[in-house]
């Protein structure tokens, strides 16, 4: 029997619970109630709901089943990580069709998350790529499941957080590359309605965008930032220059509460948008920089001290123009969280995922320290989403009440009849869950 421990999320909020870790998935998700992978959810979507919850890791089941190399169709259990998916395949020319902005997560979790990309204009999120999973449910079975066979199972665990059945093996499409290198374009902008139009121009140029935003800056600067947009690079635009896994260091203790303020985030964010001192750049980069820029910090997380933090990830759909976004800038900047990081992002079309997050607009991400004023933080920014017709991303969350939730989600009737059908007795659950749903804790 497993003792019980203190699991922790990404932003350092912690729960009580008995993690058990084995390299037969199958066995170890028998009598767990949620499956866990690298714990790199910020919130308490993969934390216990009570401390006698048994949690399975799905960390030592990490093994390649099959690939073809004729369609580049991959088949893995769900503990494999996407850092040894690129380890492995990126020399050899392929990749994972979309990555989220860390490769530290399973493939597990890419599926319960529906994870998106830079690329999610172009190419949807992973639910889309994906072609079956191999699932035990809560009733102890293990069923197969794809768009044809048991669809609404399929499709609810696409972004369902994992409460349908623990996903034991994957099975999704990789990508061809021409070159294990990116080609990368970067412009600063000045203010939110010149980023917008950036964006909306780079997306039908490039097929991956993103960008940074200086989420303290105020009147005529409110939401600059850096624009950045990226595509794989040519065998003729890398100059024969040869590839180099980019070293990683690491932040050795947790910094002190004090140290990240308004005053400190302001100069950061300042400095960085300075730094940018040509208008516009393009240049060749590894994907490690362009993909993963705060993986190269190992325990980054440490720089928000014992406090932690949360990232707020809301989509405005773009219905509601370009006014709600600077709406929601102008109340992030008057509620006065000091962020170093808020990510700006352009999305597609709504996901197959009966819960998947994004839907086409704009996705504001943004890293907020914990404080006594969370609460109502996330209350105000929660009220204008709804009021514009987005939602937030449950894979961030730690503070959404559930009535915003509900308002904001007009799927989760649907989603939690599926998850009635094939956990009738309720026993797949997780503390966020418990938070939402009302599931039985």
């Amino acid at each position: 029997m497993s003792a019980t421990m203190t699991l922790e999320g990404w932003g350092r909020l912690a729960m009580p619970g008995r993690e058990v870790v084995s390299c037969d998935l199958e066995s170890l998700t028998a009598k767990a109630v949620l499956s866990r992978g690298l714990g790199r959810s910020y919130g308490d979507c993969s934390l216990p709901a009570r401390p006698d919850d048994r949690v399975a890791n799905s960390l030592m089941a990490d093994r390649i089943l099959g690939f073809d190399p004729g369609s580049g169709v991959l088949r893995a259990e769900a503990g494999l990580s996407l850092a040894q998916i690129n380890r492995l395949f990126l020399p050899r020319g392929w990749f994972p069709p979309i990555t989220p902005g860390t490769k530290f997560v399973t493939l597990g979790g890419m599926v319960a998350s529906d994870v998106h990309g830079k690329n999610h204009h172009r190419q949807g999120c992973f639910g889309e790529h994906v072609r079956a999973l191999r699932i035990r449910l809560g009733d102890g079975d293990i069923v197969e499941c794809s768009p044809n066979v048991h669809p609404d199972l399929f499709y609810g665990s696409i972004g369902g957080m994992g409460l349908l059945g623990h996903i034991l093996e994957v099975e999704f499409a990789m990508g061809p590359i021409p070159s294990p290198w990116i080609w990368m374009e970067s412009s600063r902008m000045s203010s939110i309605e010149a980023f917008l139009d950036g964006l909306a121009e780079a997306a039908l140029r490039w097929p991956m965008t993103m960008g940074w935003i200086d989420c303290l800056s105020r009147g005529s600067s409110l939401g600059r930032g850096i624009l950045m947009a990226g595509r794989w690079a040519s065998v003729e635009q890398t100059g024969g220059a040869a590839f180099k896994t980019a070293a990683e260091r690491s932040l050795p203790f947790e910094l002190p509460n004090f140290v990240l303020n308004r005053w400190t985030a302001r100069a950061f964010n300042a400095l960085y948008y300075w730094s940018h001192w040509r208008k516009r750049r393009e240049r060749l980069v590894a994907p490690d920089p362009f993909f993963y820029p705060l993986d190269a910090i190992l325990h980054w997380n440490r720089a928000y001290g014992p406090r932690g933090f949360t990232q707020y990830q809301c989509v405005l759909p773009r219905a509601a123009g370009p006014a709600a976004v600077r709406e929601f800038l102008q109340r992030l900047v008057k509620l006065g969280s000091p962020s170093p990081l808020c990510v700006i992002k352009d999305c597609g079309p709504e996901g197959s995922g009966t819960l998947s997050f994004p839907l086409e607009g704009t996705s504001i991400a943004v890293d907020m320290a914990i404080s006594p004023d969370i609460q109502g933080i996330v209350d105000r920014l929660n009220e204008l989403v709804i009021a514009a017709g987005g939602r937030i991303y449950l894979t961030k969350d730690g503070f959404t009440r559930p009535d915003h939730f509900r308002a904001m989600e007009p799927r989760l009737p649907g989603f939690l009849q599926t998850k009635k059908k094939w956990d009738p007795s309720g026993r797949l659950r997780s503390a966020q869950s418990v938070r939402l749903f009302g599931d039985c804790p």
